[in-house]
């Protein structure tokens, strides 16, 4: 299945009006004057934000902070009133809302609310479920939400392959969840929301890569897409690093310990364009800061183009241009120096 798709391009294209174009321009073009000249520069406001629905799980996955219930911070419910001023205040600048940072979005029982209220924005909204709550009663809420984009999280195409990962889950439920979307998009002639099954590539298995596409074929969902996986113990091997060369972020060196493939340059794509708000109003600089320790902001106490650019901000932006290396949430990431990655 093709990585491109020309129904969720022009989708997405839709969504821009001469302002949040403008925006655009002033982010990137900030972005490489920062890149160019070593100076922190920050020019516009987020094209993208994501949203955190909740941070509770229905499932225990290893490498995740709320499957582990390892979390520092509260487990809690992205409330309305909060979501809905944040909106109000950025969503003339705002292309892209994703409504997932860590949990099960669908545990919230407002999520599909706040979708519509942000659809009626005109902003491009998306998310990422394990697809447990894909009732039939859901898939038509959620089609009728106005969602643009639905990620289903399918590791496996076997019950035994699929829990060596998402454990706790059960795989029929996510297909069923699939099928449920599928069917009312056609009974509703909807575009919407295009959807894609994530395969999370582990070694457990990559061996199921060609079955999960004929998988998806059979069901009629619209793309699946191969992800690699981050680990956190990965120096001396770990036994989700995958096999196959392609899928995994980490290399093994001459003397058998592993080093992550990337090169970290001291600049950031997803710092200028997509910062995280947890569900609690806390700002963080992206989707590595799983447990909210780097806190620039609380909107809760201030607005959200008051923290942009205060001294939280400005202090972070110094430090990743000094060393991002020296930035613990940033050691291990592979994304966050690739414009539109």
């Amino acid at each position: 299945m093709p990585d491109f798709n020309l129904n969720d391009t022009l989708n997405l294209f839709s969504k821009f009006t001469l302002r949040r174009a403008w925006n655009a321009g002033k982010v990137l073009s900030g972005y490489f004057v920062s890149k160019w000249f070593n100076k922190p520069t920050q020019w516009g406001y987020p094209i993208s934000v994501s949203f955190e629905p909740t941070t509770s799980c229905n499932l225990r996955c290893p490498e995740c902070p709320s499957g582990l219930r390892a979390f520092t911070r509260p487990t809690g419910m992205l409330q309305q009133d909060l979501f809905k001023k944040t909106i109000d205040e950025i969503s003339k600048d705002l292309l892209y809302l994703i409504f997932y940072f860590q949990g099960e979005p669908y545990l919230n029982p407002s999520f599909l609310d706040m979708v519509k209220y942000a659809h009626n924005k005109g902003i491009y909204t998306a998310t990422s479920t394990n697809a447990h709550y894909l009732t039939d009663e859901n898939a038509r809420k959620t089609v009728e939400s106005g969602l643009d984009r639905l990620i289903i999280s399918i590791d496996g195409t076997t019950q035994d392959v699929y829990t060596q990962y998402r454990i706790g889950g059960n795989l029929e439920k996510v297909i069923q969840g699939a099928r449920n979307i599928v069917k009312w998009k056609k009974e509703l002639n909807s575009k919407t929301p295009f959807v894609f099954f994530q395969f999370l590539v582990v070694k457990p298995n990559e061996h199921q890569i060609e079955d999960i596409k004929v998988l998806a074929k059979e069901i009629g969902v619209d793309q699946v897409r191969f992800k690699t996986a981050q680990v956190y113990d990965y120096e001396e091997g770990n036994r989700l690093i995958p096999t196959i060369d392609k899928y995994s972020r980490y290399q093994k060196k001459e003397d058998g310990t592993y080093k992550i493939k990337n090169k970290m340059g001291n600049h950031c794509w997803r710092l200028s364009h997509a910062p995280v708000i947890t569900f609690d109003g806390l700002v963080v600089p992206c989707c590595f800061d799983k447990d909210a320790q780097h806190k620039l902001g609380d909107l809760k106490k201030q607005s959200f183009k008051e923290l942009w650019h205060n001294d939280q901000y400005v202090k972070f932006r110094t430090q990743l241009k000094e060393g991002r290396k020296n930035i613990d949430i940033c050691a291990n990431c592979s994304e966050g120096t690739k414009v539109w990655g």
